[in-house]
């Protein structure tokens, strides 16, 4: 059975970090793209950052652009999201999902096969 697992949220202040991180098991990891998606209190879950699994190319939305830095490494089954100078505006639950996708650009929920519970991240003022 495919499973997703994100951990590494929690409060911040703004202008802190955090490194979420996503363990995936039961299906080929290294054949599914990762993307992120967040959902943030009173708004729909939107796609934010996305990486191949080819080529490890990736697309991050303008919001998170510069800030964010998605990788995964394909041994440990395991993609993160590095999320420095954050905001207010970050905070939601994210959830990290696969599917068969490039990442030319945001990812979509269509585009998933599974999908992870979601990490809450909170950044106070």
């Amino acid at each position: 059975e495919a499973h997703l697992a994100e951990s590494g949220g929690g409060l911040v202040q703004a202008g802190g970090s955090l490194r979420l991180s996503c363990v995936a098991s039961g299906f080929t990891f290294e054949k599914r793209a990762i993307g992120w998606f967040r959902q943030a209190p009173g708004k729909e879950r939107e796609g934010v950052s996305c990486i191949n699994d080819s080529d490890g190319s990736t697309y991050y939305e303008d919001s998170v652009k510069g800030r964010f830095t998605i990788d995964r490494d394909n041994a440990k089954n395991t993609v993160y999201l590095q999320m420095n100078n954050l905001k207010p505006e970050d905070t939601a639950v994210y959830y990290c999902a696969a599917g068969r996708f490039t990442a030319l650009g945001p990812p979509t929920e269509d585009g998933m096969d599974y999908w992870g519970k979601g990490t809450l991240v909170t950044v106070s003022s």
